[in-house]
């Protein structure tokens, strides 16, 4: 399902802003990438508290917009996964950068010693550890 949306401008950072500015976004790709999350309910979980309401229109925002899959979990007949696609897998390394950047300024960060240490030693091979995780389950 793809989204036809008129851009406000041809910014670069308009259009990211445009997809993933809003509150939640960020942070139900942040859960796919790091917490290997893929489901309904599993999102619906996390920590920050968003509502059911929110959660299903960022599903779909996020799928329309090419940055997740919608489809019938194999295992689970009844269950629908969401995986990310290679357009939402391109934000790995913005994700990386902005975990660095929170890490320096934030010091009550509970962001991961082992992703920080990582991201700064070798970033590429991070990225695609990551990637290859991702991609088994």
């Amino acid at each position: 399902m793809k989204k036809n949306t008129t851009s406000r401008s041809h910014c670069p950072i308009t259009y990211a802003l445009d997809i993933l500015g809003d509150k939640w976004s960020l942070l139900i790709i942040r859960d796919m990438v790091f917490k290997g999350k893929k489901y309904y309910g599993e999102f619906s979980d996390s920590g920050e508290g968003i509502s059911t309401n929110i959660l299903a229109d960022r599903l779909v925002k996020l799928e329309s917009n090419g940055l997740i899959s919608r489809s019938q979990d194999r295992n689970k007949r009844t269950k629908v996964i969401y995986r990310l696609t290679s357009k939402g897998e391109d934000l790995l390394p913005m994700l990386l950068e902005m975990i660095l950047w929170s890490a320096k300024y934030d010091e009550n960060t509970e962001a991961s010693k082992t992703i920080i240490r990582k991201a700064q030693n070798n970033r590429n091979s991070l990225i695609n550890e990551i990637l290859t995780q991702l991609r088994v389950t």
